[in-house]
Order: structure tokens, then C-alpha cells, then sequence
């Protein structure tokens, strides 16, 4: 074979590599187009699975689902973490509306809060916009200060608003709290916004739905304690028009901030710290450096629980927080 024949024989398999390689990003640009994105059958709008103890407040344009309970200071806002909704915090809410005002609501894209698909401005459902919330929802009710209670991606919410607005927060009780984990890579976030992934969002964001019956437990260290009633409660929100899209909406926005280990060093108000002693979602030596971070800041670990307390484990939750919202509440 001479050295021409076998550059040409080079010459023509790079051309068929590149033929191939062509196809198939040709198909991927195509085939999402392709795949049938069927509406879901029977959703409805949320004021009809409302409780009669809900409200729909606007805040900053969006109709927020939120319930209140209690009366006087200190005012609790209770931020539920991702997938979760205002039903978390069911079972210890009477108990914090005894020491004072509690106030739950859902965050866009999750519970029975508006779930908007179109928007000027910024988006709804980026992190900045998660925190600018809680402050406006407590501008509309004419809350000047709060403790914020916040449960893994509400803890990270919860530090958030406390370091932008300093002088709105009283106290922060942070329940395992995703401190340490970033959002979505640039790459990442580039993939979810192109038309094909969005095309394909609501399918996506079904397949993850579908998976509630065994994502629920594993957030528990005693899977026997999810009763079929906390599940209905987890599943009700799936019902809610516009679920689906609202859930990729969340997901493609994926600018939640990155570890904040040097920025929590500067907060200077009174801090606990909860972590469940078996937490497999963010592990209890997270909640630990949380609280080694934040000057002052005690921890309280609670034996044989989970990643949500104020579930699993709702009296070793409350004999931990309501002292110390009774302490800062004075």
C-alpha cells in the first residue's frame, strides 16, 4: 500500500466520522420536535384543592399560597424546601403558633402558589427571586421583622435574605440546610434552556414526579413514619394546572447560589442549627460547619431522624426551636 492510498483511506473514514457525528446531533436538534408532549388529564386550578385555612396573597405580581395561624411577636416565616410545600410544617405549626405569628407559604413552582409560564423582568423562579419574596410578602402583610425557619433548600433561603436584608431578619433556625451545594453547572443551565430540553421539560419533570412514593421515605431515617396521608399531601400539588412546566421552570432557572462558608461568617443575629442525627440528603457534618460558621450560631442534633424533623420527628423538633424562639422573641 503506498503512502497516498493510505491517506486517502484516513481521508475517507474521518469523512464518514464526520457524516455520522452530523447525523446524529442533526437527529438530536430533530427528534425532541418528534416526541409528543400530551397535556395531563384532569388539573385543575389551585384555589380548588385549597384548605379552608388557606389565603392567596399577591406578592410581587405572583398569588402565593400561604396559611397563618397565631397571633403577636415574634412572627415565624416557615420556608419548606425543594419538592416540599407549606404541608410540611403541618404537624408542628399549632405548637409555634402558641409562642407567636407563624406564617407558611409555598414557593413558585411547588404547592398551590401561582405557577407562572411567561414573565417580564426577572424570573420568578430563580434563587433572587425566591429571596426578594420572602421580604414582600412581609412588606404586604406589614411585617418589619421575622424569624425564618428554613428546611434544606429554605435554610439556604433563609441565609440569603438574612445577608441581604440584615435588618429584616430577628433570628434564623435553619433545619438541615443545603449551605453547601450549587445549582446547575453554566453547561448544565445552557442544556436545560435550548429549545429541545424545554420541549421535553414537562416529561422530564413527570418522570421525577413519579418517583414521590419512594423519594418521600428515603428523606426519612424511619421510612414506616411516612403515612399515606403525608403522601397525599406531597402528591395533591400534582394536581395543580401547569405543574409540570412550572417544576423545569424551577429546575432550568438552576442558579442557586454556592457554598456561602464565607459569606455566613459575617451574620451577627441568634442561630440554630438543626440536623437530623441520620440525615442522607445533606449530611449532619454540613448542618455542623453551619453552625461552627455562624458566630454564636448553637446546634441541635436530633437522634434517629431524618432530613425533614418537623416531619419525622415533630416533639424533639419543637423541644429544640420553641425555646429559642421564646429567647429571641423577648
Amino acid at each position: 500500500m503506498t503512502a497516498s492510498t493510505g491517506s486517502n483511506r484516513l481521508k475517507r473514514s474521518a469523512r464518514a466520522a464526520l457524516i455520522v457525528v452530523g447525523m446524529v446531533l442533526l437527529l438530536a436538534l430533530i427528534v425532541p420536535f418528534l416526541v409528543p408532549v400530551p397535556p395531563l388529564p384532569g388539573l385543575v386550578a389551585p384555589e380548588q384543592l385549597a384548605d379552608p385555612d388557606s389565603e392567596f396573597i399577591e406578592v410581587n405580581g405572583l398569588r402565593l399560597h400561604v396559611k397563618r395561624s397565631g397571633q403577636g411577636e415574634p412572627v415565624m416565616i416557615l420556608l419548606h424546601g425543594f419538592g416540599s410545600h407549606t404541608e410540611s410544617w403541618r404537624t408542628v405549626r399549632p405548637a409555634l403558633a402558641a409562642v407567636g405569628t407563624v406564617i407558611a407559604f409555598d414557593r413558585p413552582a411547588f404547592g398551590l402558589s401561582e405557577r407562572p409560564l411567561a414573565w417580564s423582568g426577572v424570573n420568578p423562579y430563580s434563587h433572587a427571586a425566591q429571596v426578594d419574596l420572602v421580604i414582600g410578602l412581609m412588606d404586604r402583610l406589614g411585617i418589619e421583622r421575622a424569624i425564618l425557619v428554613g428546611n434544606s433548600m429554605g435554610g439556604m433561603t433563609s441565609l440569603q435574605v438574612a445577608l441581604r436584608y440584615p435588618a429584616r431578619v430577628r433570628a434564623l433556625v435553619l433545619v438541615d440546610p443545603a449551605v453547601y451545594g450549587g445549582g446547575a453547572s453554566p453547561i448544565m443551565r445552557f442544556l436545560l434552556n435550548t429549545p429541545q430540553l424545554r420541549r421535553l421539560g414537562p416529561l422530564l419533570a413527570r418522570s421525577q414526579a413519579s418517583q414521590i412514593s419512594r423519594l418521600l421515605p428515603s428523606a426519612y431515617h424511619d421510612p414506616a413514619k411516612v403515612t399515606p396521608e403525608m403522601l397525599a399531601f406531597y402528591e395533591r400539588p400534582l394536581k395543580v394546572e401547569n405543574w409540570d412546566r412550572a417544576f423545569y421552570e424551577f429546575i432550568a432557572a438552576g442558579d442557586m447560589p454556592g457554598a456561602l462558608g464565607e459569606d455566613i461568617k459575617r451574620l451577627s443575629l441568634p442561630t440554630l442549627v438543626l440536623t437530623g442525627e441520620f440525615d442522607t440528603w445533606v449530611a449532619p457534618e454540613q448542618s455542623v460547619r453551619v453552625s461552627q460558621t455562624i458566630p454564636g450560631a448553637q446546634l441541635a442534633v436530633i437522634p434517629n431522624c431524618g432530613h425533614v424533623p418537623q416531619e419525622e420527628c415533630p416533639q424533639a423538633f419543637l423541644q429544640a426551636v420553641v425555646p429559642f424562639v421564646q429567647a429571641v422573641g423577648r
